[in-house]
């Protein structure tokens, strides 16, 4: 089997299994998204869900979230881990959102990544997730589904970024990161991979079987 029919064989099992699922990451606003985001570095979306349904009542705004001393975001966040340098980042981000994008999260990708605290990986996300831009974020569970699945030799974030935006039709890449994501949590597992329960494993060049 071809590179390109391979890749389409394991895109369409993976739709097939993941269709629908989405970012697991609650929120209701750009701006809400970019913090969850951030907050999300090094920690579990389940864990930052439960921050922000403390935070984002009452703090949605980069006017009501930026009024708050380093001290008292701190607090907020101290769930999340990191949390010293998320707040003093996402203070930043307020304040420059504020004066310099009028309170709105811009939609580029060179104005995302002058924010600070924001990386390619959280820029990608906010294209794709939150403006519907073409874009593949690559977190740690991408990586590995697209190196074990053959479709990246890349040794850096970057470097299997391009290499899965040259294998994945370009309409395909926000779904595809999300169909990578939830295939690494539940299957593909950093530690024991259920290989047996993995629906591209007749494509998986990486397949450990009895």
């Amino acid at each position: 089997m071809r590179k390109k029919e391979r890749v389409q064989a394991i895109l369409a099992a993976l739709e097939e299994t993941y269709k629908g699922q989405g970012t697991a990451l609650h929120y209701r606003t750009p701006f809400e998204l970019l913090v969850a985001v951030i907050l999300s570095a090094q920690c579990t979306d389940e864990r930052v869900n439960k921050v922000t349904a403390r935070l984002f009542p009452r703090y949605d705004t980069p006017e009501k979230l930026g009024a708050l001393t380093q001290t008292q975001l701190e607090a907020l966040i101290h769930d999340c881990g990191l949390f010293h340098s998320k707040a003093k980042n996402i203070l930043a981000t307020c304040q420059a959102l504020s004066t310099q994008f009028a309170s709105k999260v811009p939609e580029t990708m060179n104005e995302l990544l002058s924010l600070p605290g924001v990386g390619r990986k959280t820029a990608d996300v906010m294209m794709s997730v939150a403006f519907g831009k073409p874009a593949i974020a690559v977190d740690t569970h991408v990586f590995r589904v697209a190196h074990r699945l053959g479709l990246s030799e890349g040794t850096t974030p970057l470097a299997v970024e391009q290499d899965l935006q040259k294998a994945i039709p370009k309409r395909q890449w926000g779904e595809a990161h999300h169909w990578f994501i939830w295939h690494g949590r539940k299957v593909c597992r950093a530690r024991k991979p259920l290989c047996s329960e993995c629906p591209v494993v007749d494509y998986c060049p990486s397949r450990m079987l009895d």
